[in-house]
C-alpha cells in the first residue's frame, strides 16, 4: 500500500480497531474532564460507524486484506473485512454509539454515581475496539487477543459502582470467562503444534491434511470455548445471574454484542476451518436445547430483566442452528438473526433501564400502570418484543421463517426436530413477553405511583435504536440479500483464502520486499494452494518445520 485511495479502501480496514484504542488513551490522559471524555468517545464512535459502513459498502466487492505492519501471512497478521466481518461491524458500531449516548445521558441524570466516567470511557472504547478486532481478524491467536481485550474491559464495566451484588456476579463472570479463554488457548497452541500455523486462511489447507480424529478434536475444543462466550447449553449458567446487576447501559452492550462474538467465532471456523461437517448432528442438539431451556427459564421469571436475560439465551439457539444446517440457505438466515438479534435485544435492555427508571424496579409484581404514565415507554418497549417474538411482518419473523424454511430444505430428522423446537420458542417467547407487557403496563399499580421524568437524552438514545429495529424491517429484502451474499462467501472458501493467500504472498514477507524481489526479476515465494477439498497441492516447503514454514 502506497498511498491512501478513495476507491481502495483497504487502508481503512484496521480503523474500526485503531480509532477506539487511541481515543482510550486520550479518554484516560483527560481523565478529570469528564465532558471532554463524552465528545471524544462519540467522535470516535460515530467514525467508526462510517468507516464501518463504508467497509461494507466496498465488501461486497470482495475481501480487503491489510497485512499489519505490512508483513505477509502467514507471518503477518492479516485483517480481513469481508462480508461478514463488516456487516458485523456496521451493527454493533451503530449499537455502541446508541448505548454510549444513553450512558452519557444516564451519567449527566445520576451525576454518574452508577458509571464513574473517568473509569468507564475508555474501558468503553477498549470493549469496542476489542469486537472490532474479534471481527476483522484473520488469525486465530489474534482472535484471541480481541476475545482478552474485550473480556478484560467487561470486567471493569460489569462491577461499575462497586456494589456487593455486582462484585459477586463479576467473580462469576470472570470465574466462566478465564476457563473459556484457556481452552481457547490451549486450543490455539493445539492447532499450531498440529498444522505449524495460525493463520486462518492457511488453516483451511492444512486442517484438512492432518489426522481427521486429531482435527475433529481440535474442532470440539474451540467448539467448547466459543460455546461458553456465546452461552449456548449446557454453558450459559453464568449469563442470567450476571447481566441483570448491570448499569442498564452495560447491560445492554453485553447482551447485544458480547455472545454475538461467540457466536461469530462459530460461524467463521466452522464454515472456513471445518466445513465437513462432522460436528453438525451435536450443534442441533445443542441448538435445540439451547432454544428450549431458555425459554422455559424466560417463561418462569418473574423479573424483566431476568426473563430477557434468558431469551437471550434462547435465541442465540436459533443461530447456532442455522450454523448446524451446513446450508447456503441457513447461514444466510443466521447471519440476518445476528444483526437482527443484535439490534433488538440491546434494545430491549435500555428500555428496560428506562422502565426501572421510571417504576422503581424490574419486578413485574412491583411494577403496573406504566402504559398510562409513560405512553411513549410501552410503545418502546412493545415494538421490540414484538420483533424478538417474531411476529409478521417484522425482521424477527423473518430471520426464523428463513431459518425454517432452510431446516425444511435439510429434511433431515435432526432437522424437522429444530424446526419443531423453533416454532415452539417462539411461541414461548410471545407468551413471556406478553405475560411482561401485561404486568408491567396495563396492571394496576401495586404502590404509589412515582413522579420520575425520564431523561431526553436516554430516551432519544433508545427510541433511536427501536426505529433501528423498525428500520431492518423496512430494508429486509436488501439486507437479506447482503446475507445470502455473505453465505455464499462463506461456503466458498477459495474466495477468502485467495484474497489473504494470492499469488507472491504466503512466505511471511513484507510487501515491500516481495516488490523488490519481482523487480530483480526472481522470487521465492512459497504459498498454499490446490483444492480446498482435498489439501491437494500445497508446496511441500510450507511443512511444518519446514524452511518455508512460520
Amino acid at each position: 500500500m502506497n498511498g491512501l485511495s478513495l476507491t481502495d479502501l483497504t487502508w481503512a480496514v484496521p480503523l474500526p480497531v485503531v480509532l477506539p484504542l487511541a481515543a482510550a488513551g486520550l479518554a484516560l490522559v483527560l481523565w478529570r474532564n469528564a465532558r471532554a471524555q463524552g465528545v471524544i468517545s462519540v467522535v470516535a464512535l460515530t467514525l467508526v460507524l462510517l468507516t464501518s459502513v463504508a467497509l461494507l459498502v466496498a465488501a461486497d466487492d470482495g475481501p480487503l486484506v491489510l497485512d499489519v505492519g505490512s508483513w505477509a501471512a502467514p507471518v503477518g497478521i492479516d485483517l480481513v473485512a469481508d462480508r461478514l466481518s463488516t456487516l458485523m461491524l456496521t451493527v454493533s458500531s451503530a449499537v455502541t454509539l446508541c448505548v454510549l449516548l444513553y450512558s452519557l445521558a444516564q451519567g449527566l441524570a445520576d451525576d454518574n454515581a452508577e458509571t464513574p466516567v473517568a473509569i468507564f470511557h475508555p474501558t468503553y472504547l477498549v470493549l469496542t475496539a476489542g469486537v472490532s478486532n474479534a471481527f476483522l481478524t484473520g488469525d486465530l491467536f489474534n482472535l484471541f487477543v480481541g476475545f482478552e481485550m474485550l473480556l478484560v474491559a467487561s470486567y471493569v464495566l460489569l462491577t461499575l459502582g462497586g456494589t456487593g451484588e455486582r462484585i459477586r456476579a463479576g467473580t462469576i463472570y470472570v470465574v466462566v470467562s478465564l476457563l473459556s479463554s484457556v481452552l481457547f488457548l490451549l486450543a490455539v497452541a493445539l492447532v499450531y503444534a498440529a498444522t505449524g500455523t495460525v493463520n486462518m486462511a492457511q488453516l483451511a489447507y492444512r486442517l484438512g491434511e492432518i489426522d481427521p480424529g486429531v482435527a475433529f478434536a481440535l474442532q470440539l475444543l474451540l467448539l467448547l470455548a466459543f460455546g461458553i462466550k456465546a452461552a449456548v447449553f449446557p454453558l450459559f449458567a453464568w449469563l442470567p445471574d450476571s447481566y441483570p446487576t448491570a448499569p442498564a447501559p452495560v447491560t445492554a452492550v453485553f447482551a447485544g454484542l458480547l455472545t454475538k462474538v461467540g457466536v461469530y467465532a462459530i460461524i467463521r471456523t466452522q464454515t472456513l476451518l471445518f466445513p465437513d461437517g462432522r460436528a453438525d448432528d451435536l450443534l442441533m442438539a445443542v441448538a435445540l436445547a439451547t432454544m428450549v431451556v431458555g425459554i422455559l427459564g424466560a417463561v418462569a421469571q418473574n423479573d424483566v430483566k431476568r426473563m430477557i436475560s434468558f431469551t437471550l439465551v434462547s435465541h442465540i439457539g436459533y443461530m447456532i442452528f442455522g450454523v448446524a444446517l451446513s446450508s447456503e440457505a441457513g447461514l444466510a438466515a443466521a447471519v440476518f438473526y445476528v444483526a437482527h438479534h443484535i439490534t433488538v435485544q440491546t434494545t430491549l435492555f435500555l428500555v428496560v433501564g428506562l422502565m426501572e427508571r421510571r417504576g422503581g424496579s424490574t419486578s413485574l409484581d412491583a411494577l403496573g400502570g406504566l402504559a398510562r404514565l409513560a405512553p411513549l415507554l410501552a410503545v418502546m418497549f412493545f415494538l421490540p418484543a414484538m420483533n424478538l417474538a417474531g411476529i409478521p411482518p417484522l425482521s424477527g419473523f423473518l430471520g426464523k421463517a428463513g431459518l425454517v424454511q432452510a431446516g425444511v430444505d435439510v429434511g433431515t430428522p435432526w432437522a424437522y426436530a429444530l424446526v419443531a423446537g423453533a416454532v415452539v420458542t417462539s411461541l414461548l417467547t410471545l407468551y413471556a413477553i406478553v405475560k411482561a407487557w401485561n404486568k408491567a403496563f396495563w396492571q394496576a399499580p401495586p404502590t404509589q405511583e412515582r413522579d420520575v421524568v425520564l431523561p431526553r437524552g436516554m430516551v432519544g438514545s433508545a427510541a433511536a435504536l427501536v426505529g433501528a429495529g423498525v428500520a431492518l424491517t423496512v430494508v429486509a429484502g436488501p439486507l437479506y440479500d447482503y446475507t445470502e451474499r455473505a453465505a455464499a462467501t462463506l461456503r466458498d472458501r477459495e474466495q477468502y483464502v485467495a484474497a489473504v493467500l494470492p499469488d507472491g504472498r504466503g512466505a511471511g514477507r513484507s510487501a515491500e520486499a516481495a516488490e523488490e524481489a519481482q523487480r530483480e526479476g526472481g522470487t521465492d515465494v512459497v504459498e498454499d494452494g490446490g483444492d480446498l477439498d482435498d489439501g491437494v497441492g500445497r508446496d511441500d516447503r510450507t511443512g511444518p518445520g519446514s524452511e518455508g514454514s512460520p
